[in-house]
């Protein structure tokens, strides 16, 4: 070690700044690159005599290597790739940052691990087992991009720390992750040029930006302002008022025109309002060809009205696929290069419906074939006098592999989320889309994957709540819950079964203060109570709509999450960090669900200021507290409204100083 310094010797270094000249000096921190001999780097923050290793960067390089100093920072030149290390501010959030990049024109493997340490973790993607905070949870190295397999539709590259310290990777580096399996206890970014990713991309890049600053909440604030980004707008408010009632889990393919009248007829029979009754697979005559299968349909305009005479607005299900045995439009459609295509020239993309045929993709990063794909669906629309579409799919592993997008090679795999997701942002308020990457900005509804209908947070309901805090957390405020008691039909889950009543009702109680309500199956499918329950805490959400269309707008604003996680209301509370099973809506009302089955009791914790027990200021609870055995039993909710008049003062502790020298290099920076 001591040899490496000596070759290195000592430069100086001017930090880079967002606002202003950086100080000189600062007040004993020091952040430090040291250079190791099995390979890569050291990142070390020294604090008086405390030294902690963030992580290990550049891990699977070994060759010698040189720096020489740059502005704002460091080039290291080791074997062929390059490392830049600049040092950033930002006055206005009291915030300070290192930007890190490796590059290299060779088909190299970049490995940088950060210790997860005893921080709690946030954000990161959308799993199956949903576990909240993230470093418990498991992701073996894999291509980090939007994809079916486990629950992948939200992949954005950000992830969050309870000590107010965050990592954005750039939207080009062809993503690997891993938590735990490289290193134990360590979140593992790589680089590489391997599938999914474009073997026609000329280089290999890893570069990510890391921040600090005073607390966790200060710190998302930020990340939304200088990466996620917010929603431009609103969706419709009654798809937040009333629910949305889907065909899809009450008869799944099985779908007339008979069935979708009776079904709107029972819920006016039973007294439930409505946003909308949604016609979703199997209508179509071929997956794809958007024709109406007139054996099932004989008149679906027809039926459009009666069901709107009704009270409803009338949507329908579309997907991005065309089966290759609905002929002519798969042949109209490849032999136009309107599908996306390999990078060995075939359409062989796939997805859950094939119908023993090999389906394609429409290529939306193609403008023609997207606005070909636009028409249809529209003339859809306009024939038949539908309002709105539930638009399907959108992740990237649809794709035939490796895919051949339109646009930045860099930015493939995940051209096409963009281009799907911001194609169906086109008509307007009333869509819900599944997917996205970087998409934040939209003012549509975002849904959750499928959840099964079992209690677990291997995809049950309690993942409806650590799934809605990932989105929140990675700028997908406009959270629409998936349907109430589950999908039903994943036969391969060995829990798979149809709700029970219990785990209905309780899935109902969880959705109560969350942005839509969304039911397929049927409450008067168990028996009376079930129907009054449901009807209760239907009510009980259309009476809070317009505080949680408020919430929405405040996201629209300044990117606060709709629910956010308990530590939104006190970052330093020590056990605001870790609770997973109740969330916020805004900043004044919070929810304790039960999870687990059988259960009539269950302990709550309310973080600071004054609570009112189920909006009831005779009930008054000051917190922090834990209430134990809180009684909750079946037709119970407990959920209490906080009293605005004690918000606590947001102001936080001013933030320490920060020295960051770089392989010996001193690069100096102020964190006031």
């Amino acid at each position: 070690m001591a040899a490496l310094w000596i070759l290195i010797g000592v430069l100086a270094i001017t930090a880079g700044t967002l606002s202003a000249e950086l100080p000189l000096r600062a007040n004993g921190i020091e952040l430090t690159l040291e250079p190791l001999i099995t390979g890569g780097f050291h990142l070390v923050l020294t604090t008086g005599d405390v030294r902690t290793v963030y992580g290990h960067i550049g891990r699977t390089l070994y060759s010698p290597f040189t720096s020489e100093d740059i502005e704002g920072g460091v080039l290291v030149h080791i074997g062929s790739a390059n490392l830049t290390v600049r040092t950033v501010r930002d006055d206005a959030a009291d915030a300070r940052g290192i930007k890190i990049k490796w590059d290299s024109y060779e088909p190299l493997r970049f490995e940088d691990c950060f210790d997860f340490g005893s921080k709690h973790w946030y954000a990161g993607p959308m799993q199956i087992d949903q576990i909240y905070p993230i470093e418990g949870a498991q992701q073996n190295y894999s291509a980090y991009v939007s994809k079916e397999t486990d629950n992948g539709a939200i992949v954005e590259r950000y992830w969050l720390n309870s000590a107010g310290e965050y990592i954005y990777v750039n939207p080009q580096v062809p993503l690997f992750v891993d938590y735990y399996l490289i290193q134990p206890n360590h979140i593992c970014f790589g680089a590489q040029q391997a599938a999914p990713y474009s073997s026609r991309r000329n280089h290999t890049e890893l570069s990510y930006d890391f921040w600090l600053l005073a607390d966790v909440k200060k710190a998302h604030k930020h990340a939304v302002a200088h990466y996620l980004g917010k929603p431009s707008g609103l969706p419709d408010f009654r798809m937040v008022q009333h629910p949305i009632w889907s065909t899809w889990a009450q008869y799944s393919q099985n779908i007339t025109e008979e069935k979708v009248l009776e079904y709107a007829q029972q819920i006016v029979d039973y007294g439930f309002n409505n946003s909308q009754l949604e016609i979703d697979d199997l209508w179509e005559t071929c997956y794809g060809t958007l024709e109406v299968d007139t054996n099932k349909f004989p008149n679906l305009t027809n039926l459009v009205e009666e069901v709107k005479a009704l009270g409803f607005r009338v949507t329908i299900w579309v997907h991005p696929f065309i089966n290759n045995n609905c002929e002519e439009i798969y042949t109209e459609a490849l032999n136009n290069g309107y599908l996306v295509l390999d990078e060995a020239g075939t359409a062989a993309a796939n997805w859950w419906n094939p119908n023993g045929s090999i389906p394609g993709l429409v290529d939306f990063t193609k403008p023609a074939a997207a606005e070909w794909w636009y028409r249809r669906v529209n003339n859809l629309i306009d024939t038949y006098g539908i309002d709105s579409i539930k638009f399907d799919a959108g992740e990237s592993s649809f794709s035939p592999q490796i895919p051949v997008q339109e646009g930045d090679i860099d930015l493939h795999p995940h051209n096409i989320v963009d281009a799907y997701v911001r194609t169906c942002a086109r008509f307007g308020d009333m869509v819900e889309v599944r997917a996205g990457f970087r998409t934040q900005d939209l003012p549509i509804f975002v849904r959750m994957v499928d959840r099964d209908s079992i209690w677990g947070l291997n995809n049950g309901l309690p993942t409806i709540v650590t799934t809605t805090i990932q989105m929140n957390l990675n700028g997908y405020p406009l959270v629409l819950p998936d349907m109430i008691g589950g999908n039903g039909f994943n036969l391969n889950h060995p829990q798979a079964d149809l709700p029970s009543k219990e785990l209905f009702i309780r899935w109902v109680q969880a959705n109560t203060f969350l942005p839509a309500m969304q039911y397929s199956f049927a409450p008067w499918n168990f028996d009376n109570e079930t129907v009054e329950i449901s009807k209760k805490f239907t009510e009980l959400h259309a009476e809070y709509a317009e505080v949680i269309y408020a919430a929405m707008q405040a996201a629209v604003d300044d990117g606060s999450p709709v629910n956010p996680p308990l530590w939104w209301l006190d970052p330093s509370d020590q056990e605001a960090l870790t609770i997973w099973d109740e969330y916020l809506l805004g900043e004044n009302i919070l929810v304790a669900p039960v999870f687990r089955e059988g259960i009539t009791v269950r302990d709550v914790y309310l973080p600071t200021g004054r609570w009112f027990d189920q909006g009831d200021p005779e009930k008054v609870r000051e917190g922090p507290i834990w209430i134990r055995n809180y009684p909750a039993p079946i037709g119970v909710l407990p959920y209490f409204v906080r009293d605005p008049d004690t918000v606590p003062d947001s102001a936080s502790d001013p933030f320490l100083s920060v020295v960051l020298i770089v392989l010996g290099l001193a690069v100096v920076f102020n964190l006031r």
